[in-house]
């Protein structure tokens, strides 16, 4: 597949706020443990998964059917996560 000039842009681009956003998943490392470090990082990791699908995958230029079925496969990982984090909640070991 050959890369055309006028999609090189976005590419870098997005490569650019990929690396921004690994530094920021590193900063977080160097900050004080508290509750609040795990939102953050679970932020930026969805950001750079969003930025990988959309543009790296390209699936804002294919057809509706391929998106849906992207937001199902998102839509049935919450539902896993969903699941594990109340199995994990609901252990007597926890409380």
């Amino acid at each position: 597949m050959r890369v055309s000039e006028s999609s090189v842009g976005p590419l870098v681009a997005t490569y650019v706020a990929l690396m921004v956003l690994l530094v920021m998943t590193a900063a977080t490392r160097a900050m004080p443990a508290g509750w609040w470090i795990t939102p953050i990082s679970l932020g930026i990791a969805a950001l750079k998964a969003f930025l990988v699908a959309y543009l790296f995958m390209r699936l804002r230029e294919e057809k509706a059917l391929v998106r849906i079925f992207a937001g199902a496969g998102l839509f049935w990982l919450l539902i896993l996560l969903v699941l594990t984090g109340a199995d994990y909640l609901t252990r007597s070991w926890y409380v």
